[in-house]
Order: C-alpha cells, then structure tokens, then sequence
C-alpha cells in the first residue's frame, strides 16, 4: 500500500482521522510540519487514509500519532507507515511509542515489527496505564 510523506494540503483530511484517535493532539498536528515527520497511507486517488506523525529529539525519534481510519484497519497499513519512518531513520537511532496497557491490538503491531517494552507508566493516559515502547533501527 502506497506511503509517502503528507502534503501542506492534506492537513484537514488529516485532522478527520485524527478524530479516530482516544487522545488526539490537535495542536500538535496543526505543528506536524515544523515539529516531526507526517507520513499517510493512501487509498484510491492518492487520498490519506492513515498517517503517522513522528517527532524527532536528540537523533532519536517517537512516533507520536499513528492512526488509520477504521474502514482500512486490519490491511497491513499501520504496519508500512512504521515500515517508512524506519527506513528514513539512521541506524542505530531509537524509535519510541507509548501505548495505554490496554489497547492490545496496537502493543501487538508495535512488538510484531519490533519494539520492545522499555517502561511502564501508571496513570499516563487520564488514569489509565501506558506501555512504553522502544526500537533501535538497523
């Protein structure tokens, strides 16, 4: 499934499937170009139905939002847009996650490509745990 880097114009598009998150950053969004990386999957005529935003600190990086709208979920997209910020990443740089405790479907994608478990965060997400994650890229 195709990936590529977001587009200035994208970013309202983008902000609808933020919608799909359970604790969206709108202002880190709308900061997307100056803060991180935005990577989207697209679907028919190129238009984003995931995306990826990333933030980098200190050469290492932390996948910050990563959603896909619900109507293409279970297809391998999550999956290609951590796929392309690994291969922009230099080796030996870290990728960082947090998870909530509870959310198993996205823990399993982040250990099935690699990551694994670095701390636990009581509390971190309105009350509930979170599970941080870690990957160094090769």
């Amino acid at each position: 499934m195709p990936v590529r880097r977001a587009r200035p114009d994208e970013y309202e598009t983008l902000s609808h499937l933020q919608s799909f998150l359970a604790e969206p950053a709108p202002d880190l969004l709308a900061a997307a170009d100056v803060v991180g990386t935005v990577f989207v999957s697209t679907a028919d005529r190129n238009r984003p139905v995931g995306y990826l935003l990333a933030v980098a600190s200190n050469g290492d990086c932390h996948v910050a939002e990563l959603v896909v709208h619900p109507e293409y979920r279970r297809r391998g997209r999550a999956r290609d847009l951590l796929e392309a910020l690994f291969d922009e990443r230099p080796a030996e740089s870290a990728v960082t996650v947090t998870v909530a405790a509870g959310n198993d479907a996205a823990r399993s994608l982040y250990e099935s490509v690699g990551f694994e478990e670095s701390d636990r965060r009581p509390g971190y997400f309105d009350g509930d745990d979170a599970v941080a994650y870690r990957r160094t890229v090769e």
